[in-house]
């Protein structure tokens, strides 16, 4: 056997030296903190836009926001700013802590346990977040 990488290793490796060639801070950059840089959307232009807005009889934005962080949850919260710009907006669309927790807890059928903790744990950290916001 050999110690040669493998064709994926070998791209990472190229692009982050690149990466550090271009400019040196981006060695060390990490997405972590990256979602704040996004606005939280007002409820109202939310439900026009991901809401009942385009279609009456359709789903309110509470419900398409537990949706997509049942699908961000599903894929092991790999999006982790994905997963947190959801939660941050369920909430602000009306979802409540509990709602969140419950649609991240079903996915432990389908994703297993890891997936769900993982999920957990970033949408806990944005609860906590907007309470220390709130004091």
């Amino acid at each position: 056997m050999t110690d040669s990488m493998n064709p994926f290793e070998m791209m990472m490796g190229q692009a982050q030296a690149m990466a550090k060639a271009l400019n040196p801070a981006l060695e060390s950059f990490t997405p972590k903190g990256f979602e704040a840089l996004w606005p939280t959307m007002p409820k109202e232009f939310m439900e026009m836009t991901f809401g009942k807005g385009l279609s009456k009889e359709g789903l309110d934005a509470k419900t398409r926001l537990l949706l997509t962080i049942a699908g961000l949850t599903m894929q092991g919260a790999q999006n982790e700013v994905g997963l947190r710009l959801a939660v941050r907006h369920a909430l602000e669309a009306g979802a409540t802590k509990d709602e969140v927790a419950e649609t991240i807890a079903q996915m432990a059928v389908f994703a297993g346990i890891p997936s769900m903790t993982r999920g957990m744990e970033i949408a806990r950290d944005v609860m906590d977040a907007k309470e220390d916001n709130k004091k």
